[in-house]
């Protein structure tokens, strides 16, 4: 059963920075509390994450590395693209930016 966090909805439509000491909502909050858990339960159960951006009021780049690119390197799954897929109607190039933040980290490992 395919997962789902509308960020806007699930969790702010005001995305902050990059870590938790930046302020609120941050990428590294974002990572902690909304998106390792949902990716760890899709992983669990062989399922997709969907992660729509829409209804926000724009991601910083550092936000959106902090919190995939973050994924990655805590959990070392090299698998995490072909589990989440982001959805961004208003902003297609954060589409682009994640896919590249998510390769980035898993050439890493």
């Amino acid at each position: 059963m395919e997962k789902t966090i509308v960020v806007s909805k699930d969790y702010t439509d005001k995305p902050g920075g990059r870590y938790i000491v930046e302020g609120p909502f941050s990428g590294e909050d974002f990572r902690i509390k909304m998106l390792l858990p949902k990716f760890e339960e899709a992983v669990k159960d062989d399922s997709k994450l969907v992660i729509v951006l829409d209804g926000g009021y724009g991601y910083a780049p550092s936000f959106l590395e902090e919190a995939f690119g973050g994924l990655i390197r805590e959990t070392k799954n090299k698998r995490a693209k072909e589990i989440i897929t982001i959805i961004s109607d208003e902003e297609p190039k954060l589409i682009e930016d994640i896919d590249r933040y998510l390769s980035d980290a898993i050439g890493k490992l």
